[in-house]
């Protein structure tokens, strides 16, 4: 169940409270700098789940495996060719407005760095890493709006379970190209050209 906050009300995912008009752009910004730590799922004011340290640890680790090497242009210190951006906010819809750990853009297909507020190009890669509270909404409801918008490549990191869902696109829902876990490591889509390590997302490895 997935806490939602609306202008002057306060109320819950599955409520009777269809009266409530939807909640957009202009409400997210009415926030006064806040608007960071919300996101609109479904028409509603979402607080982001707050993030622990192995969460944190996760998207650093996993934003610099990725980042490192394909983070800029082809054939410079890596294979290149993306933009990759840690915890963006991007706008699928008017109601479905959201704060991604990490995203990829390739940069054959988006010429600039997108990074303006909110960035409205869809994104090639998307990756949440989920937390006690926010799992439902990554598992269901955002995944969800990933695939109905075609996000190719959608990955689901559990910092608690400690495994990585790698998920591509098809006309019928998200398909799992692998699942993987600690003490394994992969070359998932669609960046094979590096191998993660597992254990290094999750833990300490020896040098």
């Amino acid at each position: 169940m997935r806490t939602a906050v609306h202008p002057g009300k306060m109320t819950r995912m599955g409520d009777p409270a269809r009266s409530l008009k939807p909640v957009t752009l202009e409400d997210l910004l009415a926030l006064a700098g806040d608007e960071r730590g919300y996101e609109v799922i479904g028409g509603e004011l979402v607080q982001r789940a707050m993030t622990s340290g192995a969460h944190a640890r996760s998207v650093n680790r996993l934003g610099g495996r990725i980042g490192d090497p394909f983070d800029r242009p082809p054939g410079r210190r890596g294979p290149g060719g993306w933009w990759i951006l840690t915890d963006p906010t991007v706008e699928f819809s008017s109601s479905e407005i959201y704060r991604p750990d990490i995203a990829g853009w390739r940069r054959d297909r988006v010429s600039h760095a997108p990074t303006e507020f909110p960035v409205r190009i869809r994104p090639d890669w998307v990756c949440e890493v989920l937390s006690p509270t926010n799992r439902k909404n990554d598992t269901i409801y955002k995944r969800r709006t990933y695939h109905r918008h075609e996000v190719p490549h959608y990955w689901i990191l559990d910092p608690m379970e400690e495994t990585l869902t790698v998920l591509r696109w098809t006309s019928v829902g998200y398909a799992i190209v692998t699942d993987a876990t600690r003490g394994q490591r992969l070359r998932a889509e669609p960046f094979e050209a590096v191998e993660i390590d597992l254990d290094e997302l999750f833990g300490d490895v020896a040098e």
